[in-house]
């Protein structure tokens, strides 16, 4: 059994200017972004060029910013936006949801793919593998802030069991931010990033992550406790962040199907800069 270190999750305090290891893990993760999308611009048939790196970090982070911010309070506190609607422009109280940062993120490249005059497909899969940096710090920050920790766990069989200090059962229970941090993070970005190395049609990347996260999400959340004013949706066992994952899970199979019967192939690569004609896929 395993204690947790107990950081402040204040990383910086200048006066009455608090910065949170929260808000640092973001700058990591979209300063990765940018430089994954400076990399990535450079290649043939992206469809961004460098100048437009810049720009794209904005929309995105707006988008999950504004997105998170929705999705936390539409999702997971929907009653209490009914009792002060207000409450959703309330950003410095803190809460964020990955799922409507999703949502947020795709508006936002509805609209910068309007604005370069760009195919929409093209633009979420050059989006796709930077995502998975910003969770997996996104996740780190969670940890450090002592938040959304696991289920309690038997140290017999889960020897990495932890009590977290700002929890009042003080029991041992499965460090889950880790958890994502890994899958969502690491494992994903590998995966991720390695597919979209090679020609792919459009939106198979994106379906790719959709599918990915979705997967490892569903699969995290048996050790992640449930929200203690939500608790279980369905069956005793089914959380809320598993319902919202199973749309992203069918569809991300829908878009890779998609992709694969009536998209082209993008060479969009990690490995050359070189010249390469786009390769039509047969319908």
């Amino acid at each position: 059994m395993l204690t947790h270190p107990d950081i402040d999750p204040v990383a910086v305090s200048l006066g009455p200017i608090s910065i949170h290891w929260y808000g640092l893990m973001y700058l990591v993760g979209f300063a990765a972004a940018w430089g994954i999308a400076v990399h990535r611009s450079g290649f043939d048939n992206s469809p961004i060029k460098r100048r437009h790196v810049d720009d794209l970090i904005f929309y995105s982070a707006l988008g999950a910013v504004l997105g998170g911010r929705f999705g936390y309070v539409m999702f997971y506190n929907f009653d209490k936006f009914l009792l002060d609607p207000l409450w959703l422009f309330k950003l410095w109280e803190g809460g964020m949801s990955f799922h409507g940062g999703l949502l947020g993120v795709f508006v936002a490249m509805i609209i910068f793919a309007r604005k370069l005059n760009v195919k929409l497909g093209a633009l979420v899969d050059f989006v796709a593998p930077m995502a998975p940096v910003g969770l997996g710090m996104g996740r780190v920050g969670n940890f450090i802030g002592q938040e959304l920790w696991g289920r309690p766990a038997d140290v017999n069989l889960v020897p990495w069991a932890m009590v977290f200090p700002n929890d009042p059962s003080n029991l041992a229970r499965h460090p889950s931010q880790l958890y994502q941090a890994l899958l969502e993070g690491g494992v994903l970005l590998l995966i991720v990033y390695s597919f979209s190395a090679r020609p792919r049609p459009n939106w198979s990347v994106a379906g790719l992550f959709l599918m990915g996260y979705g997967v490892f999400r569903f699969a995290v959340e048996f050790f992640r406790a449930p929200d203690s004013h939500i608790g279980f949706d369905a069956f005793g066992w089914l959380t809320r962040g598993q319902v919202l994952s199973l749309p992203m899970i069918i569809g991300g199979f829908v878009l890779m199907i998609y992709a694969y019967r009536w998209q082209t192939a993008e060479p969009l690569g990690t490995g050359s800069k070189s010249g390469k004609k786009a390769v039509k896929k047969n319908r």
